[in-house]
């Protein structure tokens, strides 16, 4: 407890959340005990990607988790929040390589083993930098069980799941869709491939019926790859074609004699309605392929050269062959028509060649069975929990129209696929070990997809494969998982079959979804528009808290957060709202030991009404965070602090202060205390770091906050009548300042104060409260009754059962205002007659923008208002 030391006059957040964050690593406030006497709680966090620093998504995301997180470690659950990160694949390779580029080396001039060091040590470098920023962010993770998914344990867990799916035979070898860099002879990833506008063009062909009666037309901007079609394709509904379904046509040169198939992904309103299909060399025409079963004819060899399968051009570059196969079909009539084409054609990132799609074997997980047992989880009691709920649906029509999934990458860095080759006899060996005798042996040089090792995060990072394994047996399943819609696919439901399947138990119980955070004009935040804000520079403006409370109670559950600079300085604000009102509190509250809190004592109306919101706003507190509403909380605490405690409370309870009532003094310093203790710890979750800074110089048993026991209501602390009379005594107090600030009556001249009670029981409430009219209203003379008349010239206010009066005689001088009212109507006049000269003005009205027009019309509206108001003011005061 630092009540010695006084809390600096001015709220400086760096100052403040510089020390904080060390000291609660090093006491261990976050890390999991393990403690059999009480219940887990336990949220993993969604592993950041070790390709870059964090962005706001990511500071929003963990801002909930941690909530989360630290509102049941108050509550006294043993909570583990486990941090980590992922190797991503594709993204850090990318970066590795791109990193390699610019000192003129590639990948290949390394060899594996020398570029996977170089990988390393891009990811210890953006681990570092990952851990600086969480700890800005004040997250409270518990470092001690950081995982990474290409560490050992994870590692292990990889290869259990491989190798028992190809036991189980859900994982097998299979051809698929690639890109291809003819160049270098390599496969790439999605994001190695730059994509460029080339001017290309269309090219019509008429691919003659088998039976003679007529033709079809398709299109296509690669003629060369017609040499590997194997179907014309129609929409089922295509009224032009519904007679030609299952009929067949005769491939132009080739021969080969293809149906005619009807599939759903055919646009009935682009060109003919029809095209051509060749499934080894089109991702599209690939699973139209498997579909309709067609055979699958590749063209090219790994050197963008046609093969044998393309007849006479074999040995021909694609480019060459492209060229000389529209001479020949323009020679037969086949090519009627080319049309001039721009379209967006992939490149390689590395050395610039077209990327050709082409067909590949592939790994593949059969998701058939999983899907099944996912989609039955969702049926029973035991199902996941999606906040809002209507993120079940987006995840279920996935996961019902699911496809198998290619899980090989044709990259370095990851996770080595368990299998290994017989050099002699091509025999395929799949296990958790290399072969006994590797030398006959050779790996499968492709690493897994990258969401493959992440769908096993809930449990491998627990211990499994390892059964036995004191976390996963304690901490798995895990309680919630915050994430974005944008991965509901990619990771949600994969976690959601992997976990069902390797666990048998869902992997977690609710998942919270929110949105994307955009710019304040709500457009996706990006590089290319150049509206990103990064947090560290958030931070460093206006301190974490101020961004905390801005992310975490800006949006609804599953809603896009809009961010505005101007909100989170409006947070900001309320910081130093809050760090004043404290040390007013902690001025007033003095030596007074944790011990010495006594809330038994003598109280105020104030005092009984402060302690009744407290309990209101701990209830509202807690069920909101149960149900995720985060921004309800936010509106409760904001409304808490601002309104009743810093606006109100503190200003009444300096009434028991500067008096000579020990008794009535004592009491109140112990419900400031009390009051403040208890509010910083509902916030605390929300802002970690000022709420530390006010609990730490207040009267208090422990360490820290972070590990305080949350609030709790106490009913005996209820008082539902000082509710009452403070509503009424608040309800007096703005109308006279309302009054005051019309007439501009300054709040230091006394006025006389008539009020008039409806009966006695809104009298004897009057009574109770009439320390505070003498103090807020500061009358002359106050006269309060049952039978009281309104004085001639006063202003009234209409409460509720009651109303008040204040002659005006004791307000102003009646004379000097009706002086005043008549200049602003003079005033008020030549504006209005301004306004409608311009608008009578035809010259005006007909060349001027319709918006500027439009304004002064709104102009005229709001003078001739305020000249009615002023003038029935004038007539007030002169009658």
């Amino acid at each position: 407890m630092n009540q010695d030391t006084a809390m600096p006059p001015k709220y400086d957040p760096k100052t403040t959340e510089a020390k904080w964050y060390d000291y609660w690593v090093k006491g261990k406030f976050f890390e999991a005990t393990g403690d059999e006497g009480k219940e887990p709680y336990t949220i993993v966090i969604p592993p950041p990607n070790v390709t870059g620093r964090l962005h706001l998504g990511h500071a929003w995301d963990t801002t909930l988790q941690d909530i989360l997180i630290r509102v049941k470690r108050m509550q006294g659950y043993d909570a583990l929040w486990l941090p980590g990160m992922d190797h991503a694949g594709i993204a850090t390779q990318a970066k590795v390589e791109g990193k390699l580029r610019e000192e003129g080396v590639s990948r290949h001039d390394l060899g594996r083993a020398k570029f996977l060091e170089q990988s390393w040590s891009w990811k210890e470098e953006y681990a570092s930098f990952i851990r600086e920023q969480w700890a800005k962010m004040g997250l409270s993770l518990d470092y001690s069980r950081e995982r990474f998914t290409l560490d050992e344990g994870l590692s292990d867990a990889v290869r259990e799941v491989f190798v028992r799916l190809y036991e189980e035979g859900l994982i097998y070898r299979g051809e698929y869709i690639i890109n291809w860099d003819p160049q270098t002879k390599t496969a790439l990833s999605d994001i190695e491939v730059v994509y460029q506008d080339v001017q290309g063009a269309f090219y019509h062909m008429k691919y003659p019926l088998t039976d003679g009666s007529g033709h079809i037309e398709v299109a296509t901007t690669r003629p060369e790859t017609m040499l590997g079609d194997t179907a014309v394709a129609v929409h089922p509904k295509d009224e032009r074609y519904q007679h030609l379904i299952g009929q067949t046509v005769t491939l132009p040169i080739v021969g080969r004699e293809m149906a005619i198939v009807a599939d759903d992904y055919v646009d009935m309103e682009f060109g003919s309605g029809a095209v051509k299909i060749t499934p080894a060399h089109d991702p599209n025409d690939f699973e139209i392929g498997n579909r309709h079963d067609l055979e699958r004819v590749l063209i090219m060899d790994e050197g963008g050269k046609m093969n044998e399968n393309a007849g006479k051009y074999v040995g021909m570059d694609r480019f060459d062959c492209r060229k000389q196969i529209v001479a020949d079909l323009q020679a037969t009539g086949v090519l009627f028509n080319i049309e001039d084409h721009a379209h967006s054609v992939g490149h390689s990132e590395r050395s610039g060649a077209v990327v050709e799609p082409y067909l590949s074997t592939q790994w593949f997980v059969k998701m058939g069975p999983l899907a099944e047992q996912a989609i039955a989880l969702q049926k029973s009691e035991d199902k996941v929990n999606f906040v809002p709920d209507r993120f079940e649906k987006t995840y279920l029509h996935w996961i019902e129209n699911i496809r198998d999934w290619c899980i090989s990458r044709q990259l370095w860095w990851g996770h080595r696929i368990p299998a290994w080759f017989h050099k002699e006899t091509g025999e395929l060996y799949v296990g958790r070990t290399a072969p006994d005798d590797p030398e006959n042996w050779e790996q499968d040089e492709d690493v897994l997809d990258t969401w493959f090792s992440s769908a096993l995060w809930p449990f491998s990072t627990m211990g499994w494969p390892n059964e036995e394994a004191t976390d996963f047996n304690r901490y798995y399943p895990t309680d919630a998982l915050v994430t974005g819609y944008d991965i509901i696919y990619f990771w949600v439901a994969r976690m959601i079959f992997q976990g069902q399947h390797f666990t048998e138990r869902r992997p977690f119980k609710d998942v919270l979804i929110h949105g994307l955070v955009r710019d304040s004009e709500g457009r996706k935040m990006s590089k290319s528009l150049g509206n990103g804000v990064d947090p560290m520079d958030v931070i460093d403006k206006y301190g974490a808290d101020a961004l905390r409370f801005f992310l975490s109670t800006g949006s609804t559950p599953g809603n896009d957060l809009r961010f505005f600079w101007e909100k989170v300085e409006a947070n900001w604000n309320f910081g130093n709202k809050i760090w004043n009102a404290s040390r007013f509190a902690l001025m007033n509250i003095g030596d007074l030991k944790y011990e010495e809190i006594d809330l038994n004592g003598k109280k105020t109306i104030a005092d009984e009404w402060i302690l009744t919101r407290l309990n209101e706003t701990i209830s509202h507190t807690t069920k909101f965070i149960d149900a995720y509403e985060f921004g309800e909380v936010g509106r409760a605490l904001y409304n808490f602090i601002w309104d009743d405690f810093c606006d109100w409370y503190i200003e009444m309870a300096k009434l028991p202060l500067n008096s000579d009532d020990e008794e009535l003094k004592a009491s109140t310093r112990s419900i400031l205390a009390y009051v403040l203790d208890q509010t910083m710890r509902l916030l605390h979750p929300f802002m970690p770091f000022i709420t530390e800074e006010v609990w730490q110089h207040l009267p208090h048993q422990g360490k820290s906050i972070t590990v305080a026991s949350w609030p709790e209501v106490k009913k005996d602390l209820t008082n539902d009548q000082a509710v009452k009379d403070m509503e009424l005594m608040q309800e007096i107090i703005r109308s006279v300042r309302n009054t005051r600030s019309e007439l501009n009556v300054a709040p230091s001249k006394t006025i006389e104060l008539m009020v008039n009670a409806n009966n006695r029981d809104v009298l004897d409430q009057l009574k109770r409260g009439e320390q505070y009219i003498w103090k807020f209203c500061n009358p002359s003379e106050l006269n309060m009754g049952t039978q009281l008349t309104a004085p001639e010239k006063s202003m009234s206010s209409v409460l509720k059962g009651l109303e008040l009066y204040m002659p005006l005689a004791g307000l102003l001088d009646l004379d000097e205002e009706i002086r005043r009212l008549n200049d602003e109507l003079k005033r008020l006049d030549g504006e209005v007659a301004r306004v409608q000269k311009k608008l009578g003005n035809e010259g005006f009205t007909a060349k001027a923008p319709q918006n500027v027009v439009d304004e002064e019309r709104a102009k005229e509206k709001d003078y001739i208002q305020q000249r009615e108001k002023v003038q029935a003011r004038i007539n007030e005061l002169k009658n």
